[in-house]
């Protein structure tokens, strides 16, 4: 008859518990005994191992089957439930310690492939720039793979070596009595290879900074805060990872006669009393050119109009947003003696339409009293 103690009462669940409860539950347990919470605690140390031994078997569908029905004999020559070392239960729960106690237990963890770093471009540009869209080129400075070594770290001729003192996996062993703790070897540095002779351009770094131009071509549309992709113009990769991605942010400077609302331009024409009064045509600018803008008589003040399709291009629609004119009535501050006695004659002929319009309101009004 076997010593060992039931696997499912190690963990504390029922024999039908499915595989997240059940993994759940060995953390907890894993946790609560670990040698690092508990140093020179050898029943802990124990108990540790005994969980750890538990949860290999029963997160194992076909070991499981085989205990369910056979017990520990069952298991016996199988390589489950063998009470392995310490070294064997880093090896199977590799994503449960990383994730708790903050160390990498798999063999061989030396870098992978890593994508180079996004870089950041702020571009003003003026406001026509913006509604047309142009074309230029920009000066950036970035890491790229050095073209001695073609990223290597290493001189030209020579190749990187397998670190002595990790034997190429990357990561160091300490070892406490039964207790192996594995972390980043300090010889290499987690790569599990030693450069020996730099390569004289990048000293080792496998990347060198550079100065770029660019072609960017700016769509017509654009607003302030735009952003554009420029992608794998950013920084190389490291270990033949892909580059990073370039993003433009992009300013607009203000234009001294057109604002803009979304797609639409707006802009504010000065008309004379006269102009306003009696209406007319006048010349408008536009973002192509001038346009003839009908004035209808008696337009007042802060009045609007609209010119169709004589806005700014939609980076979505690529339709044209309007263009809205708003007036502004200018008054004259110096007049020849001809003009102010022709106002004066106006006012005088618009006080006496006035007057008489107040008087058929008043009789009007008194004959509906005396009614």
């Amino acid at each position: 008859m076997s010593s060992k103690r039931d696997y499912y009462e190690i963990l504390g669940v029922s024999r039908d518990v499915d595989g997240n409860e059940l993994k759940s539950r060995y953390r907890k347990v894993a946790l609560k005994y670990h040698p690092d919470r508990n140093p020179d605690d050898k029943k802990a140390e124990d108990k540790f191992k005994e969980a750890s031994e538990a949860y290999s078997v029963l997160s194992d569908d076909e070991k499981r089957k085989i205990y369910d029905q056979f017990g520990h004999r069952g298991l016996e020559g199988m390589g489950g439930g063998s009470g392995g070392g310490f070294d064997d239960v880093f090896s199977s729960f590799g994503d449960i310690f990383e994730d708790f106690f903050g160390f990498r237990t798999g063999r061989g963890s030396r870098s992978s492939a890593q994508r180079g770093n996004d870089l950041r471009y702020d571009l003003t540009i003026d406001f026509m720039e913006a509604a047309f869209g142009m074309e230029t080129e920009i000066d950036i400075e970035k890491y790229e793979s050095c073209p001695t070594c073609e990223g290597s770290g290493a001189k030209p001729g020579t190749y990187a070596e397998t670190c002595a003192q990790c034997r190429g996996t990357g990561q160091f062993v300490r070892t406490q009595g039964f207790f192996s703790v594995k972390s980043t070897c300090p010889g290499c540095r987690g790569e599990g290879q030693v450069i020996k002779e730099p390569c004289p351009q990048c000293r080792g770094q496998q990347r060198i900074v550079v100065k770029k131009k660019v072609s960017l071509k700016i769509p017509a549309g654009v607003d302030n805060g735009s952003k554009l992709r420029m992608t794998g113009e950013g920084e190389s990769g490291v270990k033949g990872g892909p580059p990073g991605d370039l993003y433009v942010f992009i300013g607009v400077k203000p234009h001294e006669f057109f604002r803009r609302n979304n797609t639409d331009v707006i802009c504010t024409v000065e008309l004379s009393f006269v102009q306003a009064a009696l209406g007319g045509e006048i010349e408008v600018p536009t973002l192509t050119g001038e346009e003839t803008l009908k004035i209808p008589k008696g337009t007042q003040y802060a009045d609007s109009f609209r010119l169709s399709g004589q806005g700014i291009p939609s980076l979505r629609t690529n339709t044209r947003g309007d263009q809205i004119v708003q007036v502004d009535l200018k008054t004259p501050k110096h007049m020849s003696k001809k003009q102010e006695d022709l106002l004066k004659e106006f006012s005088k002929l618009d006080s006496e339409k006035i007057t008489k319009k107040i008087k058929r309101l008043f009789k009007g009004g008194s004959a509906k009293a005396a009614k």
